[in-house]
């Protein structure tokens, strides 16, 4: 049975988890505590990056999340989760590179701020306006001018929920915590309120309690990034 290495409070571990719900393959759940169990030999030698998430399947070990996602997909085709058609397949991957490398980046710096990390506020500033930039973007994919490629669509690809929706669906619904209003995204909003309805993300989800009994650590990672 496919091994799956993940921390609850880890948005890197829930797109993960929730391709695995979607796609109803069996797993067997490790939490790893990222109090300093992901530098224990034992994890080492799944992850020799000591991050989560990870898998084993079939002897196979595989880190980095998209990375991860890429598999699943190809293994386990069913349900698709990565469209066919070449211009909401270059959306989908659009969307979750976007997230990644520049979503991401600007919700750990803004993090940092939130639970006192010692930041340059000029940092702070720019990494509000990049993640701005990215949800008026995402917007518009969604429910601005770009939808008029496929109409209405309740997903970033049309009626069709894919990876896109997980990648992105982990992030943009955190940054209200960073003090970045959604209000001026009423298409996102609206996607946030479909996904929260979804099993998947209902399940995953982190809990406010659990959140706030994660503060430590979590300050004590984003310290030495």
């Amino acid at each position: 049975m496919l091994k799956f290495y993940y921390a609850t409070i880890s948005a890197n571990s829930q797109r993960v988890w929730i391709t695995l719900l979607e796609k109803q393959i069996p797993f067997e759940p490790i939490i790893v505590n990222l109090d300093g169990e992901q530098f224990q030999s034992e994890f080492t030698a799944i992850n020799p990056l000591q991050q989560v998430p990870a898998i084993v399947d079939d002897g196979l070990r595989i880190f980095e999340s998209l990375a991860i996602l890429d598999y699943l997909e190809a293994k386990y085709p069913v349900p698709e989760l990565m469209p066919k058609e070449l211009d909401k397949l270059a959306i989908a991957r659009m969307i979750s590179i976007i997230s990644l490398t520049e979503l991401q980046p600007a919700a750990i710096t803004l993090s940092k701020q939130l639970i006192g990390v010692e930041i340059d506020p000029t940092s702070v500033e720019k990494a509000r306006q990049r993640a701005n930039a990215i949800l008026q973007f995402f917007e518009d994919t969604i429910a601005g001018a770009d939808s008029k490629l496929f109409g209405d669509r309740p997903y970033f690809t049309g009626n069709t929920f894919t990876i896109a929706d997980i990648v992105a669906g982990t992030l943009v619904p955190s940054v209200a915590m960073f003090g970045i209003s959604l209000d001026s995204y009423p298409g996102l909003n609206a996607w946030i309120e479909r996904l929260s309805q979804r099993e998947s993300f209902r399940q995953t989800a982190p809990t406010p309690e659990g959140v706030q009994a994660a503060l430590p650590t979590i300050k004590k990672i984003l310290e030495t990034r």
